[in-house]
């Protein structure tokens, strides 16, 4: 699944090809990614159509793009989303499903929605060209200039599950998906499963600091490329995978010392982690009452 860094990619480069651009028509190839639309695949077409992008924004792993009517184009990319910006003569991509044609965007280009597993989708967004109301409830995400660190450290310390559940909590902290998750805590020398509570503020900042420093790093090499089926707005991959310490690297020596990483289930998926330099966390003695003397 695509996440924050790649999203961010391709929010760029819609800033970058359509901002400014008018819609003149929208082919709706397939129905079910903009289910999401109560209007259905006409209304949604026709709820698009004559309205000019005004800018390309962003949270957590939603994009959304504003329009010149308040409303907003939101888009999440679900498992196998692509926003491509392609020739308006190309040839249609095998999944192809929404295919947005513009006037005035950069190179005479148009807009294609592109989803294999169809997981993602697309929907107008009443009055949301500011923040659609359907995402209101996300976090912001830690490169987000108004992040408020001091707010998550003090919700994490009140909270007993493991970090990385915390992690991945879009109620806490958007954006920080699996991949991410599993470098910051590399990174800070925590195991995935050390209770919030049992974190110090400063650890908890450090650990924040590290998955700033990781999205961070996969911005500046265009996200990671696991899945075959992502690639940023140009149709082009990225290449952070090549420069992960932890994930998908089960057995493989551990770039700090030399520990074999180790790979476990984690919430249908998997995380990885140095055994090493990542302790898991000890379990609390619980004591047994002592019985009243008869």
């Amino acid at each position: 699944m695509p996440e924050l860094p790649e999203v961010e990619v391709v929010r760029a480069g819609l800033e970058r090809h359509v901002v400014g651009a008018r819609v003149t028509g929208v082919d709706v190839l397939h129905p079910r990614p903009v289910r999401r639309d109560e209007r259905g695949p006409e209304g949604f077409a026709a709820a698009l159509t004559g309205r000019t992008i005004t800018g390309a924004r962003r949270r957590g792993k939603y994009l959304w793009l504003p329009l010149d009517d308040g409303d907003a184009l939101l888009a999440h990319l679900g498992m196998s989303g692509q926003m491509l910006v392609q020739p308006a003569d190309a040839e249609p991509e095998k999944h192809l499903r929404v295919r947005i044609r513009l006037d005035g965007a950069a190179e005479s280009r148009h807009l294609h929605f592109v989803d294999q597993r169809m997981f993602g989708g697309l929907s107008i967004s009443t009055g949301g060209a500011e923040l659609p109301p359907e995402i209101a409830h996300i976090a912001r995400d830690p490169l987000d200039p108004l992040f408020d660190d001091d707010e998550l450290v003090a919700r994490v310390r009140r909270r007993s599950s493991g970090i990385k559940r915390l992690l991945l909590d879009q109620n806490l902290v958007s954006g920080v998906g699996n991949i991410y998750a599993d470098e910051a805590l590399w990174r800070a020398g925590i195991h995935g499963e050390r209770p919030g509570e049992r974190l110090s503020r400063a650890q908890v900042l450090a650990l924040l600091g590290h998955a700033r420093d990781v999205m961070r790093d996969a911005l500046a090499q265009g996200g990671t490329s696991f899945d075959a089926l992502y690639v940023n707005v140009n149709g082009e991959s990225g290449y952070f995978d090549r420069s992960l310490h932890a994930y998908g690297r089960a057995d493989e020596p551990c770039d700090r010392c030399g520990t074999p990483i180790r790979r476990v289930a984690f919430m249908n998926r998997s995380s990885y982690f140095c055994p090493r330099c990542q302790p898991a966390p000890r379990r609390r003695r619980v004591v047994a009452p002592v019985a009243p003397p008869d």
